[in-house]
């Protein structure tokens, strides 16, 4: 992985239980980033979501989409010590279940940055088949 956990602990603030990405494997600049999140059974959520037939929270999955642009957007050197705020949330999209044993695969790209607001797009898969999208806006504050 080109950021494994440890790396990613290094950037972002996030710890267990709501750390949501296992490793980054691809970054493009400021413009794209790839990671993966193994859910695994012992996932916390999953003793009440839902304990008979467990699925990964959709909001979930967009917070782990949301850390994922985090990681690209405080990469850009200007952006040192500062933190990624989701400020707004657009045209998601929730469209297949989660399940243990699963490897979610998201994907974020830059649609624009400027100054201290950024807008990226996100996309999340499974196997292949698309199981969330979204916009997301974030403002950068300092940390």
């Amino acid at each position: 992985p080109l950021y494994d956990i440890n790396d990613i602990t290094k950037m972002l603030p996030h710890r267990y239980p709501f750390l949501l990405l296992d490793r980054v494997i691809e970054v493009e600049g400021a413009k794209r980033a790839v990671a993966i999140k193994i859910v695994t059974i012992n996932e916390p959520y999953f003793q009440g979501h839902f304990p008979a037939a467990p699925i990964m929270p959709g909001v979930l999955q967009l917070e782990a989409m949301a850390q994922l642009a985090g990681v690209l957007l405080l990469r850009r050197l200007e952006n040192t010590g500062k933190l990624a705020v989701l400020w707004a949330i657009d045209k998601v999209k929730l469209r297949g279940a989660v399940t243990p044993g699963d490897q979610l695969r998201l994907e974020v790209e830059t649609l624009r940055s400027k100054d201290q607001v950024a807008q990226v797009r996100g996309v999340g898969t499974v196997g292949g088949r698309v199981v969330c999208e979204a916009v997301l806006m974030f403002t950068l504050i300092d940390a």
